[in-house]
């Protein structure tokens, strides 16, 4: 009886738990691609299988060559494109509820949300964001990371978490307009930098320290930032540190899709599946939408939108009949990457945009990469090769 009375409790308090943080207590599927690593699949599989013995309300599913050995759950995939197919299968149905790989395009208006341990103080921070792209405007792009890093944080257990603004290009612009929307109702934690002038804009002082929960940022200084927080011991050439580049965030994105890079190193591995489980359980897509929608309805449309030029805005062309694209044209300026789909619409050329490790990516039918490189190339939108 008294044990049947202890179970019984156990699982009054768990679900008294799910209800007051919105995490699930129920034991999630994280699936890893092995392929595309510079220090090759064993490396990706050694992080796997440290992360399974780590995380026992998990079971780890790799996703790679039918040759790799593991007592692991595996999937195969004899190729990277095979792997995310084989990866994007498993979310929608259910059979994952995260996954972890590398080199992934995420739609425009979708960024991930890193996660590293500071070496002041050893505390952990959220960078927001890592890699994609939240907005071709720089400031909207940061003023919607910043929502994005709420979400992730929220997500990670952390109830009201402290932001962040790092000194950047249009930090003061952000600053206003996260002020603004606060202003308006949506819940933000601002904090003050260490340093004794004190202030929302964060020094170089506070990434040490990790003075904010999240540290808000444009992309591409928060894709430098988690490179250095995580290979800063090795040289470079060996990520060992922190738990990666974190889930995509955006609008109406329904998948936890955890980045690492190709550097990346089985410590760092083993803490992006811990990152990427933590964030299934604490359900990452429903808190996202619930954050973006409070912020759309605080104005953020509306006050974080570009201003744009008094000039007669040129009719949009119309999408050509939908392919699979699978070529990847990279060395596009994010602020040329709407034009140059446009243009390639306008000429018949169905193409999508993306963003792949290196930046902003047009992706294009293996039929139309020849004419589309032509047609970029001629409009001095890409360099000539």
């Amino acid at each position: 009886m008294q044990n049947v009375k202890a179970l019984v409790s156990e699982v009054l308090n768990e679900a008294a738990d799910m209800l007051a943080t919105g995490r699930s207590s129920a034991r999630v599927k994280v699936g890893i691609t092995l392929l595309g690593s510079e220090h090759g699949p064993l490396e990706v599989l050694a992080g796997a299988e440290q992360a399974q013995r780590q995380l026992p309300d998990a079971e780890v599913v790799v996703i790679g060559p039918a040759d790799i050995e593991t007592k692991l759950t595996k999937v195969e995939a004899s190729d990277e494109e095979e792997a995310h197919c084989a990866m994007d299968r498993l979310l929608d149905s259910g059979e994952l509820q995260a996954a972890v790989t590398m080199h992934y395009n995420f739609p425009i208006g979708t960024s991930t949300v890193g996660l590293v341990v500071t070496p002041g103080r050893g505390k952990k921070m959220f960078i927001a964001t890592t890699t994609g792209t939240s907005s071709s405007d720089r400031v909207e792009g940061m003023v919607k990371n910043a929502v994005y890093g709420v979400a992730a944080a929220k997500a990670y257990g952390l109830q009201n978490p402290t932001i962040g603004i790092l000194n950047v290009d249009g930090s003061r612009q952000v600053e206003r307009i996260l002020t603004e929307l606060r202003s308006r109702g949506y819940q933000m934690n601002f904090v003050a930098s260490s340093r004794s002038d004190g202030g929302v804009v964060m020094r170089g002082n506070d990434l040490l320290a990790g003075t904010p929960d999240i540290m808000v940022c444009d992309s591409l200084t928060g894709n430098l930032l988690i490179k250095l927080f995580a290979a800063y011991t090795t040289g470079g050439s060996y990520e060992s540190l922190g738990y990666g580049y974190g889930p995509g965030v955006g609008d109406g994105y329904s998948k936890i899709i955890n980045i690492i890079s190709r550097a990346s190193g089985a410590p760092l591995i083993t803490g992006a599946i811990e990152y990427a489980a933590a964030m299934a359980k604490g359900n990452l897509v429903a808190v996202a939408r619930q954050e973006i929608g409070a912020a759309k309805k605080a104005g953020l449309d509306e006050i974080a939108r570009p201003q744009k030029k008094d000039q007669p805005a040129a009719a949009p062309a119309a999408a050509p009949p939908k392919k699979i694209v699978s070529k990847q044209i990279a060395g596009i300026d994010v602020l040329d990457l709407e034009n140059a789909q446009q243009l390639l619409w306008s000429k018949g050329v169905y193409a999508e945009t993306g963003m792949g490790c290196t930046g902003p990516i047009i992706l294009v039918a293996p039929e139309d990469l020849d004419n589309s490189l032509g047609i970029l190339v001629e409009n001095n939108i890409i360099s000539a090769k």
